[in-house]
């Protein structure tokens, strides 16, 4: 017998697992696996990555000489991958319905192939955010001091990866690509938002952006910033309504300063300057600056909405 008892711990789990199964109507049966990888998630983003920026956040020896074959190679390896973690999404997606695994498969080509066009579009996007850093901090050197050491550059790569995932259905994987930058950065993008070019997030930590969000051009934001929704509409049942329009619309040339909270489906300007702290349910108009002082003057001494 085990020192640990490990047998009964693993009949146990076993125990638990199928109780789970049998509860979300999931298989039984012995069988392959039957949801995306995270693993394979994280070596496709590592490798699209390069292959966005080659000779910078490629192969430490790779000579530019030598970019096309490498871009090709990584592309055919990642797109093949991204195709086979697309149909694991589809199936599950499908498992209580009779579908035909070769429409799955052919389903998931046409969604890859569709993500595989837009990556000329997401390259020419992060430009303009690699720009929009460099220009905004006083404090960065170089273009490529910002896209190699910049945590809102990073969770900005992600994004522009998984938007487009987003929007061709591959929910799941969006939200895979979104969450390992979250981890990794503190700033927390839901793959649905919706966010223009030259985008900047000065710091970054604790950037919250939620999934219906609609952020123009030339917008700035800092830290510990958030757009998010401020109720949760539920159906006649009680259930959380999904997909409902519920976070902030922020015009282009916004800038929103550290700590700020934007709350509900409310509209910021163009050209609006939201202070640090403040907390906005309501829109602000083009241009306005809004301070804690401001808000205060405007309840009559009290914090409160904007």
């Amino acid at each position: 017998m085990s020192k640990f008892q490990v047998d009964e711990i693993v009949a146990a789990l076993r125990e638990v697992r199928h109780g789970w199964r049998h509860s979300q109507q999931r298989a039984l049966t012995e069988g392959e696996r039957q949801l995306p990888s995270r693993e394979v998630v994280a070596g496709m983003v590592e490798a699209l990555t390069g292959a966005l920026f080659p000779m910078r956040l490629g192969p430490s020896d790779l000579r530019q000489e030598s970019e096309d074959f490498y871009v090709a190679h990584t592309l055919d390896t990642v797109l093949h991958q991204l195709h086979t973690q697309a149909v694991l999404e589809l199936r599950h997606e499908r498992r209580h319905e009779t579908v035909d695994l070769a429409q799955i498969e052919e389903e998931a080509a046409r969604r890859v192939r569709e993500f595989a066009a837009r990556l000329p579009a997401v390259r020419t996007l992060l430009d303009t955010d690699v720009m929009a850093a460099y220009q905004g901090d006083p404090a960065a050197r170089s273009v490529d001091e910002v896209l190699l050491c910049y945590p809102g550059v990073q969770a900005m790569i992600h994004h522009r990866i998984a938007h487009p995932l987003y929007e061709l259905g591959l929910t799941l994987l969006a939200r895979m690509v979104a969450e390992r930058a979250h981890a990794q950065t503190g700033i927390d993008i839901h793959p649905g938002a919706t966010i223009g070019p030259g985008f900047f997030m000065d710091h970054g930590t604790g950037i919250v952006i939620g999934e219906t969000a609609v952020i123009g051009q030339r917008v700035r934001l800092y830290q510990q910033v958030t757009l998010g929704a401020k109720r949760f509409p539920t159906d006649a049942d009680g259930n959380l309504q999904k997909g409902l329009p519920r976070h902030p619309v922020v015009e282009d040339d916004v800038v929103i300063y550290a700590g700020a909270t934007i709350l509900g489906r409310v509209t910021l300007g163009k050209g609006a300057t939201i202070g640090g702290n403040v907390w906005i349910t309501d829109d602000v108009p083009p241009g306005a600056s809004i301070t804690q002082a401001s808000l205060q003057k405007a309840k009559g001494g009290r914090p409160g909405d904007c």
